[in-house]
């Protein structure tokens, strides 16, 4: 039997040594394997003696948890990091969604362990002094994978209930709205000088902190290593330092050694005036909060107690909870958020077809909405975003108007040439049928085939990861082609008049290699390049720079 292997999600704190717990090491040192963001890789490498480190992009979550149950699976050790907590905002829900997809379970699966970290709610909170030392909440202002409507409505929330409020990615480059709605939600609830803490890049080279107040933090550089700390009602500033006050003022005497009450008089009503009555279960309605002083004022009106009932009224009550005839009817007030995921996919009129219908435009046009977006793409497809909470409804529509639908994302894309009817009606079929075969396989990377129904091969197909040409009623392939960049060039030529039969056979034995064994977010021209063979095809280097012959006149 297989020896199976084991997933730690790591959370490594702020990015400092000196926080990053002594389990979070020996997890890291155990390790055969690092799957991490790329800079967070980079924060812990010092740590680290894993044979394989894989580091990937910022939007890349998914194929790291994938990889890390795959290699899991195979009998490695693999560490997930996550800087502060794994567990918030972090890996450790993520890569628990993968392996249940799987059907995983503690009792035969994999062994995973999180190993907790300093959260930089924490961690910024050390920095600014002792902004979270009542209830608070952090709120992620990201609307990349949570509808803006359900942020703000939990932003409002939170303001209307005085929690100390941590702000997670609040702002990017390309998200710069959503911190002034929240600001603009806030100061509904909060004083203009409530105070804020800025603190970027806690316990790392660059960190930065900035104190300022809720009407102003905007003119501050607010971006995605910042973390946005917003003071309730008591919060105050004192010699450069954020505090948020647990309330002790309001029963002890701070400036006496010697308490005027003792412990068992401090829990007497008449001095915890704020305090839920035991007997009738209600709060006291005539305590009020001073929010310049930032603690609680005694009422100034009298309290008249209410008078007690009777016995009879009492026995009626019971008897009436007991046969189930209360008049009191209770309303269950349930939260029930339908969250909206934002639906993505790619929809074409077919592989080498490029004319669309006025009924499929007229049901782009009623799927999308007002809140959907949807771009043409140069590979001929339509990419649509819709917020909703039905997917399926959406793709049973499109595919009664004939839409040929694919997933978005690192998957196996086709596009066939469709700019002539000549030739290609031989060659097309072929192409359909890797379409259906393989079209929006999960893969490592994206990759693109290329498909030319004729030698002219105008679509350029040389260029795509996999080219594909039909010449002469034979096939050419090529793979490896790296489109874009100072480095650019064309897919390396492997087979020349390949039978028609052998086509999809060699197309599916070439993904199936990469597949396996490719890193995440590795495209297959650095596949092939790391390896430096592909079932029998030896990479060959098709980037050498282009040699100049001197000019005849000799300049």
């Amino acid at each position: 039997m297989a020896q199976k292997g084991k997933i730690f999600v790591v959370g490594f704190g702020p990015g400092d040594f000196k926080h990053i717990t002594t389990r979070a090491v020996e997890a890291l040192q155990q390790s055969d394997m690092i799957i991490g963001y790329k800079t967070y890789v980079e924060l812990i490498q010092d740590l680290v003696s894993a044979k394989s480190i894989v580091s990937t992009g910022m939007t890349e979550e998914v194929s790291r948890a994938q990889e890390a149950v795959r290699q899991a699976e195979a009998g490695s050790i693999v560490s997930v990091i996550s800087s502060g907590d794994a567990g918030v905002y972090g890996m450790a829900g993520l890569v628990y969604e993968v392996l249940i997809e799987l059907g995983w379970t503690e009792a035969t699966g994999i062994e995973v362990e999180i190993v907790p970290g300093i959260s930089a709610i924490n961690s910024c909170a050390s920095i600014l002094g002792a902004p979270i030392m009542h209830d608070a909440c952090t709120i992620s202002l990201s609307d990349h994978l949570t509808p803006w409507n359900l942020i703000a409505k939990r932003v409002e929330a939170a303001a209307m209930a005085d929690f100390v409020i941590a702000l997670y990615n609040p702002k990017s480059g390309r998200r710069t709205r959503q911190i002034v709605e929240a600001q603009r939600i806030l100061l509904e609830y909060r004083s203009p000088d409530t105070p804020v803490g800025l603190v970027k890049s806690a316990y790392r080279e660059r960190q930065e902190v900035t104190m300022t107040t809720l009407a102003e933090m905007l003119e501050h550089d607010i971006g995605m290593l910042t973390t946005v700390i917003i003071g309730n009602s008591s919060t105050f500033f004192y010699d450069n330092k954020m505090i948020t006050p647990r309330g002790y003022q309001r029963k002890y005497t701070l400036g006496e050694e010697k308490q005027p009450l003792r412990p068992h008089q401090r829990l007497r009503e008449e001095n915890e005036p704020w305090a839920m009555n035991q007997e009738t279960g209600t709060a006291r309605n005539d305590f009020t909060a001073d929010p310049n002083a930032g603690r609680f004022n005694k009422p100034s009106i009298a309290v008249t107690p209410k008078p007690k009932k009777t016995a009879l009224e009492m026995a009626t009550a019971a008897l009436a909870m007991v046969k189930g005839t209360s008049a009191v009817k209770v309303t269950p007030k349930l939260v029930q958020q339908k969250i909206e995921s934002i639906f993505e996919l790619a929809v074409s009129p077919g592989v080498a077809n490029k004319f669309f219908t006025p009924q499929q435009m007229m049901m782009l046009a009623e799927v999308v909405g007002d809140e959907g977006t949807m771009e043409y793409t140069p590979d001929h497809q339509i990419h649509l975003k819709i917020p909703t909470t039905a997917p399926e409804q959406i793709t049973e529509k499109l595919q009664e108007v004939g839409f040929l639908l694919a997933p978005i994302g690192d998957v196996l894309s086709l596009k066939a040439c469709d700019f002539c009817y000549g030739e290609k009606a031989d060659s097309i079929p072929y192409a359909e049928e890797i379409q259906e075969k393989l079209g929006g396989m999960s893969l490592p990377k994206t990759l693109n085939i290329g498909f030319n129904g004729c030698g002219m091969a105008c679509y350029r197909a040389v260029f795509d990861d996999i080219g594909i040409v039909y010449r002469k009623s034979k096939f050419d392939v090529f793979i490896g082609a790296k489109p874009v960049g100072r480095t650019a060039h064309a897919a390396q030529p492997v087979v020349e008049g390949l039978e028609p039969e052998q086509l999809i056979p060699l197309i599916t034995d070439i993904i199936e290699e990469y597949k396996a064994n490719a890193h995440p977010n590795e495209r297959l021209f650095k596949y092939f390049k790391r390896v430096k063979k592909i079932l029998h095809f030896t990479y060959q280097d098709m980037s050498s720079k282009i040699k100049v012959e001197p000019a005849p006149c000799g300049d």
